[in-house]
Parts: structure tokens; C-alpha cells; sequence
């Protein structure tokens, strides 16, 4: 039997072409898109630093440097010499305003972070009837604007004596809607009912079950909530407004608004008022240099799980 020894016809082999320099490399952005997206944040940036930048300035100089030598042009450095004058008028009543705004802040953010953990645990972790109306009622406070209901509690607060105390201020702040959102948004994500549960199996009760288990799982959380009530109750303005009378009971914004409400009468405050308000941006942002790692943690956890 003959075999046949043709060779079948095979198809042309075309030569490979090389890549046009038009064509990006898979995975990296065109210099165009990296430009746009770069120039569109150094303005955003610019933007947010310009007051601040502006201030910055502007507390270097003494009276006559800030009518002489108007915008970011610098002056005589008086910086040191502001704060002094600035912690010396009226017998120290700046620094006093600080500890309000401390005191305002720092155990009103704490208390209230606390509540709203407690509050957000409740709603993720049991389960009781009426719990979802519950929780939209609660929902609803978000949605009402605090100078809304600042009369009301004003007249609550004359009812109970607590009218300029510091009282007035504090126990408001207590309540914060969008905290207790927040707390069940994070419990329900990062406590797995397996890990409470086997507490409870070691005896622990369901205070220790929140105080031993829940609370360190949540620490995320508690800085998250504890930074955004820190911010809204150093720069609470109406309720501190409406409450306080006596200005050694007021935070340091309502204070420095007092200041400036009277500068066309005395202006020499001008230079008090610029180095004030630079002061009391300072903790605000301490708090969130110092926090910020644990907030990015807790911000980006849930999108790696």
C-alpha cells in the first residue's frame, strides 16, 4: 500500500507587528489622565489651605501690619507677642475659654461616642420587637437640623435649672443619631455572632460580653464616632449660644464671636481675634494627626474583609 507524501498546505505565518507607542502599557495611566487628576486636587488643596494659609499669616502681625500690609504679605513678627497679649487680656478669659472648649469636647465626645456604641450594639446584636421602627425613629433625628430643636431644649433646660451651666451644654450632646448609625453599620460588620455567643457559653454576661468582646473589636469604630463628635461639639456655636450667659462659661467660638462683634469699638482686638482663631484650629487638628491611623483602619477595614 502506497502512502501518500505530500505535505499538507499550511496557512502563512504572518510577522508579528510591533505595539504602536500610540497603545498604553496594560495597567498604567496616561500622562494626560495623571495631569487632570493632579492639577484638579493641587486646586481642590489649594483651595482648603488658602483660609488657613491666610490665617497663618495674618497671626504674625501686630495692628498696624494687618491694615498696612493687607492679604499674605508679611509683617513685624508678632506672633509670640499676640499670644502673650492674647492669654493676658481680661485676666486670662481666652485660656479659660480653651478648657471650656476642652471640657465641651473632649468628655461630651466621649460620653456621647459611648452612648451611641452602646445604642448601635443593641440594634445589630438583639433582636426585640419594633426594633427596625426603633431604629428609623432614630434615623429621623438626622434629618432635623439642631437649630430646629434648640428652643425646645432651651426651654427643657430652664425647666430643669440647668440654664447657664455647663450642664446645658453637655447632656444635648449626648444623643447623636448619626453616631448610633454608625456604631450598628460597624457592629453588624465586624462582630461575628459566633464570637459573642461563645462568651456567653463562658458564663460572661452581656455587659462584660460588650465591655471584654464587643469594645475592643470596635475600637475602630469609637474613633471613628469619637473624631466626628469631637469636631461637631468644638465647633457648636447655637447651643452654646442660646444656653450661656456668662461668657466664662462659653467655648472659645462663642467667645472670639463676642470679640469680633465689638471690633469697631475696640480695634485693638483685631490681632487678638486672628491669633485666637488660629489657636483654636490647633487641637482640632492634634486630634486628627494624632487618630488618623486608627480612622484610615477603621474607614478601609471593611473593604479588605
Amino acid at each position: 500500500m502506497a502512502l501518500d507524501t505530500t505535505a499538507a498546505p499550511t496557512a502563512p505565518v504572518r510577522p508579528k507587528t510591533p505595539a504602536t507607542a500610540s497603545a498604553p502599557a496594560p495597567g498604567r495611566t496616561p500622562w494626560a489622565s495623571r495631569a487632570a487628576v493632579n492639577t484638579v486636587l493641587a486646586i481642590v488643596a489649594l483651595y482648603t489651605l488658602m483660609p488657613l494659609s491666610w490665617l497663618l499669616v495674618n497671626a504674625t502681625k501686630n495692628n498696624g501690619d494687618l491694615f498696612g500690609r493687607p492679604g499674605f504679605r508679611l509683617g513685624a513678627f508678632s506672633l509670640f507677642a499676640n499670644i502673650a497679649d492674647l492669654f493676658a487680656y481680661q485676666d486670662g478669659l481666652f485660656g479659660r475659654w480653651l478648657l471650656n472648649s476642652l471640657l465641651y469636647s473632649v468628655a461630651g465626645a466621649l460620653a456621647s461616642t459611648l452612648v451611641s456604641l452602646l445604642a448601635g450594639y443593641a440594634f445589630a446584636v438583639y433582636g426585640f420587637p419594633g426594633r427596625e421602627k426603633v431604629y428609623g425613629l432614630v434615623l429621623l433625628g438626622i434629618l432635623v437640623p439642631p437649630t430646629v430643636i434648640a428652643l425646645p431644649m432651651y426651654l427643657l433646660a430652664s425647666e430643669a435649672g440647668l440654664v447657664n451651666t455647663y450642664w446645658a451644654v453637655l447632656i444635648p450632646g449626648l444623643v447623636n443619631p448619626f453616631g448610633v448609625y454608625l456604631a450598628r453599620v460597624f457592629a453588624e460588620a465586624y462582630l461575628p455572632a459566633e464570637t459573642l455567643e461563645a462568651a456567653r457559653l463562658d458564663g460572661a454576661g452581656e455587659l462584660r460580653v460588650f465591655r471584654s468582646v464587643a469594645l475592643p473589636m470596635l475600637s475602630p469604630a469609637f474613633v471613628t464616632i469619637f473624631l466626628f463628635t469631637f469636631t461637631g461639639s468644638w465647633n457648636n456655636f447655637f447651643l452654646p449660644l442660646v444656653m450661656l450667659n456668662d461668657s466664662s462659661l462659653y467655648p472659645v467660638g462663642l467667645g472670639l464671636y463676642g470679640w469680633n462683634a465689638v471690633l469697631p469699638q475696640e480695634p485693638q482686638l483685631y490681632a487678638l481675634v486672628v491669633t485666637g482663631s488660629l489657636l483654636s484650629v490647633v487641637p482640632l487638628a492634634v486630634a486628627f494627626l494624632t487618630l488618623q491611623r486608627h480612622w484610615r483602619s477603621g474607614l478601609t477595614a471593611g473593604a479588605v474583609k
